[in-house]
């Protein structure tokens, strides 16, 4: 039975959350920003429009995201035991499912892999994070 709510680590689910804006702020900046952009069609000068809107809506995600996926993690999980369920998350759910959308739409390769990565790694954080501070 997964865990209620209130057994749920808050802290640990908030600290998940962050690290997915950090993760965002570098992957999503120097790491990645001029491919992404030019993938994506996007001017890597340009503001999004809503800005507020765009941001609020990831750290609602974001949260979702973190909260039910310490519900997956076994009460006796470690940061390595994380890592491994985050990976397989990250890979074979979230990015396998944008390689589906990606590939209707006629996206590239390369923006797959990097917002894919993106997940990857995400996932892997959420389950070191919420492994470690079980």
């Amino acid at each position: 039975m997964p865990p209620m709510p209130t057994d749920l680590n808050w802290l640990a689910i908030l600290a998940a959350t962050a690290s997915s804006f950090v993760l965002g702020g570098l992957w999503y900046g120097p790491l990645f920003k001029k491919a992404w952009c030019r993938e994506a069609g996007i001017d890597p000068d340009a503001a999004p429009q809503h800005q507020g809107r765009v941001f609020a809506t990831a750290i609602v995600c974001a949260l979702l995201s973190a909260t039910v996926f310490s519900t997956l993690l076994p009460t006796t999980a470690t940061a390595v035991d994380g890592f491994g369920v985050g990976f397989v998350v990250g890979l074979f759910f979230v990015a396998m499912s944008f390689g589906i959308n990606y590939a209707f739409a006629q996206r590239s390769l390369k923006l797959w892999m990097i917002d894919g990565g993106y997940h990857i790694v995400q996932f892997v954080l959420f389950g070191v994070i919420l492994g470690a501070w079980g």
